[in-house]
């Protein structure tokens, strides 16, 4: 399925979304969240979603990974409409420890998709072993995740995510919990998977910085109910560095431009939506 995956996408976006909506309840205590969202992501690119809180940022991505089943519109995954989680695509979550199984070892954690697969338990436990090795947890596999850290709970996850050898990657703020350091480590472990492995990208955070430093392009989901109200093309080179990048007056750039984006669309006035609008309708010329 993988290689079928790569060959529907390469004329055209990975993952597309149009006019998605989502709704919950009914009548008077209907609710929108998501108000017609149209997203693409093409092979290969690494793309941050960003924006205030409660706009939806988490039920869009479950909805793109086929979690939830969308009010209205489509999502299509190399060419093709989905209905459900979509084969070739892997999901991580932000906390690490409510989705890995306690009572399992970490390589029993990691081999689980191939497993559910149907696939041998030679050729799983040699496949989650590659996976820990490419996430740094080598020495790993005989442990419970009880017995890491949280950052290598996460490199777990990661490791999980990646076994089957997915064309699409959806991140759900996958660094929140972890320290300062260990989101460093884990946003570069992050951006050499996808240059190694060549996978797309679509990562939710609330992080600016992090949303600039490793993404190709920033989408801003905004409104109520949202929808992506700019794309943030991000120049900055394939090869990044946690004190170099982040010290290119390009990355303070980009950042403060985010951040008013974002801003603008928290607490929105007539000026500033006509100014968003304009700059949005930019973007599309």
């Amino acid at each position: 399925m993988t290689s079928d995956l790569r060959h529907e996408a390469a004329g055209g976006p990975l993952l597309a979304a149009s006019a998605l909506g989502m709704s919950f309840g009914s009548g008077d205590a209907r609710r929108e969240v998501l108000g017609g969202v149209d997203l693409e992501v093409g092979e290969q690119e690494f793309v941050c979603i960003v924006g205030p809180s409660g706009t939806g940022k988490t039920t869009l991505l479950r909805c793109l990974g086929g979690l939830q089943r969308p009010t209205r519109g489509a999502v299509h995954v190399g060419g093709l409409p989905t209905s459900g989680p979509p084969e070739g695509v892997s999901i991580v979550f932000q906390d690490y420890s409510r989705s890995l199984f306690p009572w399992l070892r970490v390589r029993d954690n990691v081999a689980l998709p191939l497993r559910v697969a149907g696939q041998g338990r030679r050729g799983r436990a040699e496949q989650a072993q590659r996976a820990l090795e490419e996430v740094g947890l080598a020495g790993s596999a005989d442990l419970y995740p009880w017995q890491l850290s949280g950052g290598m709970q996460q490199r777990v996850a990661i490791a999980r995510a990646i076994v089957s050898r997915p064309r699409l990657l959806l991140m759900d703020e996958p660094f929140a919990s972890v320290d300062a350091q260990t989101r460093f480590e884990l946003e570069d472990l992050s951006r050499r998977i996808q240059r190694t492995e060549g996978v797309s990208v679509l990562l939710i955070t609330h992080d600016i910085d992090e949303s600039v430093y490793l993404s190709d392009r920033v989408l801003i989901l905004s409104g109520r109910p949202a929808s992506i109200s700019r794309s943030i093309p991000v120049g900055l080179g394939d090869d990044r560095d946690q004190l170099a990048t982040r010290a290119d007056p390009l990355f303070a750039q980009l950042r403060s431009t985010v951040f008013e984006e974002i801003r603008a669309a928290a607490a929105p006035s007539a000026v500033g939506a006509a100014a968003r609008d304009e700059r949005a309708a930019s973007v599309h010329r």
